[in-house]
């Protein structure tokens, strides 16, 4: 396939995805923005939906002729509709939970979609084809009554799902005839109602990220789009240490044939100040504190004073270089 970087960010800044244009899951790694890449599909030369295919998680509907894609207002919250040949529809719901639980941010390594059926007898196929070491192979598996263990090579990930988990193994087509629910995410039981405790989290992550736009102070001219756009810079901070990547993605060549494919996950210094100048005069201190905390930690640990053009979000000196 031809790559394309049309692609929608979801996140909570811990962990991000890049949804297509289909509504596949084509990039995102574990258990941090530059870790392993569990879906990485947007680097893979095969078709997404292909038998030998793996690195994505598709949701898609039997006899396609129709996606559309939306964010929920002022939130990072991707819905995307699929209509078939015949007018049936469903709609799903992808996000990353973000918000506030003991006094703390609550943002797990975690992957929420939730399916909807909302015209006819709409049928789908669930893909759910994990990746690891960088593409190279598919994780081993084990099976419950209402889970899926991926073991990945620094985690193992765990499908809690109120959808019949033979069919997603099998990858078979059936009817959606009420929501379906589905949480990766750590390796733990999933002890609450999934439904309740998925519906739950979609309600709360969506007032967290309302609540934090409402605190930004965005001109009148362009505002919506001022918005989408503070939104997707604040995904790219690592909110644990306050670090700030340059990009979601990596390694993705500035132009066609450019040698210029630097990877772009990390904290590169110069990069992160532009981000947090441009959030700054919207009134985002919270990002400006973070990465200063952060820097503060770099520079305490700089060897005789030399900062690194970038470091891990971590505050990781030592980065290895592969291809």
């Amino acid at each position: 396939m031809t790559a394309t970087l049309d692609l929608w960010p979801i996140g909570n800044c811990q962990v991000s995805a890049l949804v297509d244009r289909a509504g596949r899951f084509v990039w995102g790694c574990t258990p941090r923005v530059d870790g392993d890449p569990a879906f990485c599909s947007l680097l893979d030369d095969k078709p997404p939906a292909g038998e030998d295919a793996y690195g994505f998680w598709e949701i898609d509907i039997d006899q396609p002729a129709k996606v559309s894609q939306r964010y929920k207002r002022n939130t990072p919250i991707l819905v995307t509709r699929h209509e078939d040949v015949h007018g049936n529809a469903i709609e799903v719901t992808d996000f990353c939970p973000r918000f506030h639980r003991t006094g703390r941010m609550y943002r797990p390594v975690a992957f929420v979609r939730i399916v909807r059926p909302v015209a006819g007898s709409p049928r789908i196929r669930v893909r759910l084809r994990p990746a690891v070491d960088w593409g190279k192979a598919r994780p081993e598996t084990t099976r419950g009554s209402n889970h899926i263990r991926y073991l990945l090579d620094d985690s193992v990930m765990r499908l809690s799902t109120t959808a019949p988990v033979g069919w997603i193994e099998d990858e078979r087509l059936f009817r959606v005839e009420r929501p379906l629910h589905f949480f990766l995410g750590p390796d733990e039981s999933f002890s609450q109602d999934i439904p309740a405790a998925l519906e739950n989290m979609l309600d709360r992550t969506t007032e967290e990220w309302r609540h934090w736009v409402r605190g930004l102070a965005t001109p009148p001219e362009w505002q919506e789009a001022v918005i989408r756009s503070a939104i997707t810079l604040k995904l790219c901070q690592h909110e644990e240490t306050g670090a700030i990547v340059a990009a979601l993605t990596t390694s993705i060549p500035e132009h066609a044939g450019s040698q210029r494919n630097w990877d772009y996950r990390y904290c590169w210094v110069r990069d992160a100040y532009y981000t947090v100048q441009a959030l700054n005069r919207l009134g985002a201190l919270d990002v400006l504190e973070g990465y200063l905390e952060y820097l503060r930690n770099i520079v305490d640990n700089a060897t005789g004073g030399h900062i690194q053009p970038l470091y891990g979000v971590g505050g990781e000196a030592t980065l290895i270089e592969r291809e």
